[in-house]
């Protein structure tokens, strides 16, 4: 499953990260690595999902959580 069909209030294991190669640096810059657990805080209707990971909250769009696999 794609983490931009999580549900608000659950966790989730990061799996695999399809994305370019500077924009998962980014990410794991924010501590989001394979195998941290991201727990999706809510979700706004255009698109942008609310995670927490590692104690920090932050927004990523559907078209960056849409290529990370969660499980």
């Amino acid at each position: 499953m794609t983490l931009d069909k999580g549900a608000a209030g659950e966790s989730y294991t990061v799996e695999k990260m399809n994305l370019p190669e500077q924009v998962e640096h980014r990410l794991e810059a924010l501590g989001m690595t394979l195998g941290t657990r991201v727990c999706v805080l809510g979700s706004k209707d255009k698109g942008t999902l609310i995670l927490k990971v590692r104690g920090t909250r932050f927004a990523i769009g559907r078209g960056i959580t849409g290529k990370i696999e969660v499980a």
